[in-house]
């Protein structure tokens, strides 16, 4: 459980630090997340549930973790927890193309989630194999 608290805190900060890539590199970005057509607004208290989602993910990724990691190729624990993280991001890649389909978001937002998510899911995973020692 703590493992899966320590890799959900690593995709939180990670999630963090990619929008504030992101934004800089495409500054309308931040506008399309307030737009209210789509998204709720920052005080309506379901909102919190965005800090909530990475401890749970965090959890579930250090269960598979745990079923799956003496299969994970790799000589260091960096390069398990990137080939962990990877995997776990290739898995998101259809659920991307879902929402590119289906919802009224752009290519750029689309593309920001899933670089989001392979940053965040490298990061759990180093966390999970950096504590499996």
């Amino acid at each position: 459980m703590i493992r899966g608290l320590l890799a959900g805190l690593a995709m939180l900060l990670t999630g963090w630090f990619m929008g504030q890539i992101l934004y800089g590199i495409h500054p309308q970005l931040e506008g399309e997340y307030r737009n209210i057509l789509l998204f709720r607004p920052w005080s309506d208290p379901l909102m919190s549930l965005v800090f909530v989602e990475p401890f749970i993910l965090g959890v579930i990724l250090a269960w598979i973790w745990s079923l799956v990691k003496e299969t994970i190729k790799g000589e260091t624990e960096v390069i398990k927890g990137v080939n962990f993280g990877f995997a776990y991001w290739v898995l998101t890649i259809p659920g991307m193309i879902m929402s590119y389909g289906s919802f009224s978001v752009t290519l750029v937002m689309i593309i920001g989630w899933s670089v989001t998510i392979l940053a965040q899911g490298i990061a759990a995973g180093m966390v999970l194999a950096r504590l499996n020692k």
